[in-house]
């Protein structure tokens, strides 16, 4: 049965590469974003639901992120909405992944919310990725559509870096990349190991 690792931090905060570091390991890894996207496109799984509340995020058969993103900084409240049809299929789809890959001895799930869906219920253990403020406001304000009102709004969605850190079972500072590549070297033998033991 394979150990399965949750990854998270805050936005801007490096989980992508951190999971690029992990595939490069060999581990497999089911990235919550990349369902998303591809539940989002056109023929994706989301379309349609989400086409009945959010009807003028849908461009040419798929859903225009951007603008569902300024639906939902406009209207909050539709977040839940967006929530109940976008989660049971992502669930759905990392189901199929565990499945998928079950001789691996250890799965990464990619996810930036984990702490507040409530995954590290059923994960085996949380590895959490950080970095210092002013790393992560410039990280974060150097992507398309972004600006300081958003920047917020997704901050206050999210648990606090430091909450994080301290629920966390493994963190990783991602200031370095070499640094952050031996510290996933020295995660995966803790985790080899301790399957061993």
């Amino acid at each position: 049965m394979s150990f399965l690792l949750g990854l998270t931090g805050s936005i801007g905060m490096g989980k992508s590469t951190t999971a690029g570091l992990f595939k490069a390991e060999g581990v497999p890894v089911w990235d919550a974003d990349a369902v998303v996207h591809k539940l989002y496109q056109r023929g994706g799984a989301a379309v349609a639901p989400l086409s009945k509340i959010f009807t003028t995020a849908i461009q040419d058969g798929a859903v225009d992120r951007l603008k569902l993103r300024q639906l939902l900084k406009d209207n909050p409240g539709q977040i839940k909405a967006l929530e109940d049809i976008v989660h049971p299929l992502t669930a759905a789809d990392r189901a199929d992944f565990i499945a998928e890959h079950a001789d691996a001895p250890v799965l990464l799930f990619d996810i930036p919310l984990l702490f507040e869906i409530r995954a590290d219920l059923w994960l085996d253990a949380v590895t959490v990725v950080t970095a210092a403020p002013d790393v992560q406001r410039a990280r974060v304000m150097a992507r398309a559509g972004m600006d300081d009102a958003l920047f917020q709004q997704l901050l206050q969605r999210q648990i606090p870096d430091a909450e994080k850190r301290a629920r966390a079972d493994y963190i990783i500072e991602t200031t370095s990349i070499d640094a952050a590549r031996a510290r996933v070297q020295q995660i995966l033998q803790q985790i080899t190991g301790e399957a061993d033991a």
